[in-house]
């Protein structure tokens, strides 16, 4: 399927498209990086916030159709969800194995993201 007939299908895809092209990092997560508003929101902030990873939190709370069109667009269930250069990294648990395992670490070096050492 073309990515205009998906855009057809599901008009939110092109706002959540241009969400992940605005910044290298991109969490849809349920609050905002400040004040998350899950657990599962927190914990990748967190680990985010630790590797001094820049990243823009877009708030799923506050709009339905992008709460709902990120898991089409993903094709993933759960939010949150992590976007790398474009790329869907994974949700909480995918992350936080990455994180404690090093891959996280690499993969955001060989995608060219500044991270503290």
């Amino acid at each position: 399927m073309t990515q205009a007939a998906v855009s057809a299908d599901h008009p939110v895809f092109e706002r959540i498209k241009s969400e992940i092209d605005e910044q290298d990092v991109v969490l849809f997560m349920k609050g905002t990086p400040v004040f998350p508003q899950c657990g599962f929101s927190a914990a990748v902030v967190q680990i985010l916030s630790q590797m001094d990873v820049k990243f823009k939190g877009v708030n799923v709370l506050d709009d339905t159709d992008v709460r709902e069109g990120i898991k089409h667009y993903s094709n993933w269930p759960t939010i949150p969800q992590l976007y790398v250069r474009g790329e869907f990294v994974g949700g909480c648990d995918i992350i936080r194995e990455m994180f404690e395992n090093g891959e996280l670490q690499q993969f955001l070096v060989d995608k060219g993201i500044q991270q503290a050492s």
